[in-house]
């Protein structure tokens, strides 16, 4: 009888350590471990560009630009044409960072978030003469030159593929690597231009931009490698390997607005790594 008693003791025992194992969490290899989605509102780390309710630490046309409501607007309107023109942030010079805002544009025109730029040098194009008739010559102290992760208003499929590719504002080399790219250059003109990836076709990127709503926006650069990333799809890689490229230089943040158009900018936060 004790025998049985305490056989059936043991038994009782593996039965409810049995059932603790089963509710037990089942280990996890950590190297097949998922990595865990970015929150694109977790600024922990990141500094903000912009206080919500004045353009301190930014410069630029208050013609073009201006505060509402706690975003930044730039607007150009066929009374008060801007051409291109820019809003530059003074307070950071950057190289390696992570870049995130929310961005929106709302009538035909573009815009784009300028990185690594620089003021000061001499602007390739004319000034358009409505522009030049209206509020004079560009002004080369306002005008920046650099890295620009690129967005436009889609008024047109055109217009629309414009939106994440990598373009150079103020050089000859253009668009740098075209939405769904991924791009190496090695020189300072096209022909050292290598495309060696597909993210994907154009035509299946574009549904990831918001029209005429908010688009979150983070742009990443590390060393020579520059990533764009709309509503947490990468949209354009461009590799640079040009040591000389002034795609390398660290520079100033900005953003621009071009045409006839309304754009407007919130939550600006960098995490400057350099």
């Amino acid at each position: 009888m004790r025998k049985f008693v305490m056989t059936a003791a043991v038994a009782g025992l593996a039965l409810i350590a049995g059932a603790a194992a089963a509710d037990a969490p089942a280990k996890v290899d950590s190297r097949f471990l998922q990595p865990v989605p970015r929150d694109f509102s977790d600024h922990q780390g990141f500094v903000s560009l912009f206080d919500g309710a004045t353009l301190a630490g930014w410069d630029g046309d208050t013609r073009f630009w201006r505060v509402d409501n706690g975003v930044i607007v730039g607007e150009s309107t066929p009374a008060n044409p801007s051409g291109t023109a820019y809003l530059t942030y003074r307070g950071i010079t950057a190289h390696d960072f992570d870049l995130r805002l929310e961005i929106k544009v709302e009538k035909g025109g573009g815009t784009g978030v300028q990185y690594r730029s620089h003021t000061g040098v001499p602007w390739r194009s004319k000034t358009p003469p409505q522009v030049l008739a209206a509020v004079g010559p560009y002004n080369s102290a306002t005008m920046l030159t650099g890295p620009q992760a690129d967005f436009w208003y889609p008024e047109n499929p055109k217009a629309l593929r414009y939106s994440g590719q990598a373009f150079a504002e103020n050089s000859p080399m253009g668009i740098e690597a075209w939405l769904g790219q991924v791009v190496r250059q090695q020189g300072g003109d096209q022909s050292q231009k290598k495309l060696i990836g597909m993210i994907a076709p154009p035509e299946q990127l574009t549904g990831h931009v918001n029209i005429n709503d908010w688009n979150d926006y983070e742009i990443v650069a590390r060393g020579g490698v520059f990533l764009h990333i709309l509503n947490g799809q990468l949209m354009a890689v461009l590799i640079d390997d040009d040591p000389k490229s002034t795609n390398q230089l660290p520079g100033l943040f900005g953003l621009e607005i071009e045409g006839i158009t309304k754009v407007s900018a919130r939550n600006i936060y960098v995490r400057v790594l350099n």
